[in-house]
């Protein structure tokens, strides 16, 4: 936490620029799990590198997997250059792995160190140990694995490998996270069994990403049998088998892109970002449904996704769920639009970085808006609104958010805007580029 404040900058006309998104943080941490496991090296191309994949990247070499950087910012594009060469190798113990306050890593990487040939200890952010583990932890218990975490279902824990993992079939309630879904699939063809996750709960949040995942499963060469292929609902299979080494170049974090794209909203200006793919299991492709109903007019043009607002905003009756991470950009566009919100389906959103359920309310409202919080989601009644500082919890998406907001609220200043290196290096720097009208790529 700092106390340092960022003064948002005001749109003084509608934003016109072109941008460059850095890569997808969901993408290059599977990737990198993906390649440390392996029959051979492969390359991590175009990687995004922030706070969440440098963590990630860390642990695996702290695990015995070579990870050689490449940087090469000469030829452009998304990050140009830079890679990552990865060259898997037995995993090993005893190690301590720092996994900050990623999902993923926090997520991915305990069923992986089950094939470590000793104990890998995983701590994090004080906030890490307040986010669900349970989920990851059980299952991997009921594969037979041997975890110690003092019964708390949660950080700080030990994952005793032995080099090996039976595997074979697991019951998990996965309504907290997809991402226990895509932990245990992610490893799983190195199990002896293979693995069959079954997912029992309430609704899976996020599906799109494990969809992500089971791409990048078959992509490596291992057969998945998933729901969407007509099997069981909410049942997936890996079958066991070697993973190639693949050269992958990673897509830009359509996620990511939110903020930049809202800023062609509310300031009915134009907005390019280079690079957008035309098909994607990304969740942040929903933007151009979503904010095209919210006012905007989305449109290919030379391999970049442009959207230009009307210069109004309207409101929107949205379920977030398969989508949840954009809902603080898409809150802040509400709070400026001409008529209510209701974002629901979006309950989960209580148990991420922050309750960003509860931030976003009292955050808007500090600035004389009116939101209100439902069981899963939030109302919000747009109302003029006036300068204050926005508190970001160390929620890089609450600092994007507020970023989105100072653009036609003048004087609001957001408490610790670094937090956006989470997935998002350089934000203050690229939002300056935004407002200038300036080309502006982003470096990471």
């Amino acid at each position: 936490m700092t106390d340092t404040l960022w003064p948002a900058p005001t749109a003084s006309a509608a934003v016109h620029a072109t941008v460059t998104v850095p890569g997808s943080k969901s993408v290059t941490n599977r990737a990198l799990v993906l390649a440390a496991l392996a029959a051979e090296p492969g390359w991590v191309r175009r990687p995004l590198r922030s706070r969440d994949t440098l963590l990630m990247a860390a642990a695996l070499r702290a695990l015995g997997v070579g990870i050689e950087d490449t940087v090469n910012n000469s030829t452009g594009g998304t990050g140009g250059g830079d890679a990552w060469r990865v060259i898997p190798a037995g995993l090993h113990g005893p190690v301590t792995v720092d996994v900050g306050n990623a999902g993923t890593v926090m997520r991915f990487l305990p069923p992986l160190a089950a094939l470590a040939d000793g104990p890998v200890h995983f701590d994090g952010d004080p906030r890490s140990h307040e986010r669900p583990l349970h989920g990851v932890i059980d299952a991997l218990r009921g594969l037979g694995a041997r975890i110690e975490d003092g019964g708390r279902g949660a950080l700080p824990l030990t994952v005793y490998g032995t080099g090996a993992l039976d595997g074979g079939q697991v019951t998990v309630d996965a309504s907290s996270s997809s991402q226990f879904v895509s932990a245990l699939l992610l490893s799983g063809a190195r199990y002896n069994q293979g693995v069959e996750v079954r997912h029992q709960g309430g609704p899976l949040p996020s599906l799109p990403h494990i969809r992500m995942t089971v791409e990048m499963l078959r992509a490596a060469g291992v057969q998945v049998d998933a729901p969407e292929d007509g099997g069981e609902p909410d049942v997936w299979r890996v079958t066991p088998g070697a993973l190639l080494g693949r050269d992958l170049v990673v897509e830009p974090d359509l996620s990511n892109a939110a903020p930049f794209l809202a800023a062609a909203l509310v300031t009915g200006g134009r907005v390019a970002v280079r690079d957008w793919p035309e098909r994607t299991t990304q969740p942040g492709d929903q933007l151009r449904e979503i904010f095209t109903r919210m006012g905007g007019e989305c449109e290919f043009i030379d391999g970049a996704l442009a959207l230009t607002g009307s210069g109004r905003v309207h409101g929107i009756e949205a379920d977030l769920h398969d989508v949840g991470e954009l809902t603080p950009v898409i809150a802040a566009v509400a709070a400026l639009a001409d008529s209510e919100s209701h974002l629901y389906g979006i309950a989960h959103l209580r148990l991420h970085e922050t309750d960003r359920l509860a931030a976003l309310a009292k955050e808007i409202n500090d600035l004389g808006g009116d939101v209100t919080e439902t069981e899963d989601g939030l109302r919000i009644r747009p109302r003029p609104l006036h300068g204050g500082v926005f508190h970001t919890y160390e929620d890089h998406r609450l600092a994007t958010a507020a970023a989105v907001l100072g653009l036609t609220v003048p004087g609001v200043q957001v408490e610790n805007v670094a937090t956006t290196a989470k997935t998002l290096p350089d934000f203050p720097e690229l939002w300056t580029g935004l407002l200038t009208g300036a080309d502006a790529p982003a470096t990471a």
